[in-house]
């Protein structure tokens, strides 16, 4: 596997990996569990860097020894002193990889009206937690995360948070969420409880931040309104923890 940053010197190559973070068309990728999954569902990874070969191979052959080979072709031992400008934030695994950011055709997932549920993020406001709904979202077989707001599901933060599972699924980080024939269905307190079957086939289900929930423009457009039952006097569920809620609530009901 080639790497493109392969003949800079180090001043070059910790300033490129600065100017990845700032690139669009780029992720960061810190610790093995982000590189692995990216590996595993086809990212272009084009370059990777460790200080310690000895510590990763020993840790792949662990969690991921059907990836030993990639990792040895792919990965880069460096000084210390250079991956510590690298990875401005201790990496406990160890390694970093830049990978290019997949593209996504928006209008195909939008139109198709069966199937799992397209969970919309709105406003999410903790990169990890956003990571972490990606992680679950993946586990469980969504659709795809479309996000709205200022948080990007492709920051470094949010890849740790996720695994580097964004690259199992289609996920976006949208300025408005266009029009679609799915149905919306917007997580609410004020709506009919949850239950396994209450969840459309095909659906948008939207989650907002812990904090604010649902903008009214969206909740003016769902069709359906859920809740999650909760203990009473108990405010909030973390929005990981609810996209989880619902994703299995819906793929329970298909069993």
């Amino acid at each position: 596997m080639a790497c493109a940053f392969e003949q800079l010197s180090p001043d070059e190559l910790a300033l490129a990996c600065q100017r990845a973070r700032r690139d669009r068309g780029l992720v960061v990728l810190e610790g093995l569990h982000a590189l692995k999954h990216a590996l595993r569902f086809g990212a272009v990874v084009e370059g990777a860097w460790t200080a310690d070969a000895a510590a990763l191979t020993a840790l792949a052959e662990r969690l991921c020894p059907d990836l030993l080979a990639k990792l040895g072709a792919l990965v880069r031992p460096v000084p210390a002193a250079l991956f510590g400008q690298l990875a401005p934030q201790p990496i406990a695994t160890g390694v970093l990889a830049i990978a290019r950011r997949p593209g996504l055709d928006l209008a195909p997932l939008l139109a198709r009206i069966d199937g799992p549920p397209l969970l919309l993020l709105d406003q999410p406001s903790h990169p990890g937690n956003l990571g972490a709904v990606v992680r679950v979202a993946a586990a469980a077989g969504a659709a795809g995360v479309l996000t709205l707001g200022g948080q990007d599901p492709w920051q470094p933060a949010a890849l740790r948070g996720g695994a580097g599972l964004q690259f199992a699924l289609p996920v976006q980080m949208l300025a408005s969420l266009p029009e679609s024939p799915r149905p919306l269905v917007a997580l609410d307190p004020a709506g009919a409880p949850l239950a396994p079957g209450s969840i459309p086939d095909g659906a948008i289900l939207a989650l907002g931040s812990e904090r604010q929930g649902l903008r009214p423009e969206l909740l003016a457009r769902a069709t359906l309104r859920l809740a999650i039952p909760m203990t009473a006097a108990v405010s909030s569920l973390n929005l990981a923890t609810a996209a989880a809620i619902a994703l299995y609530s819906w793929r329970f009901a298909q069993q």
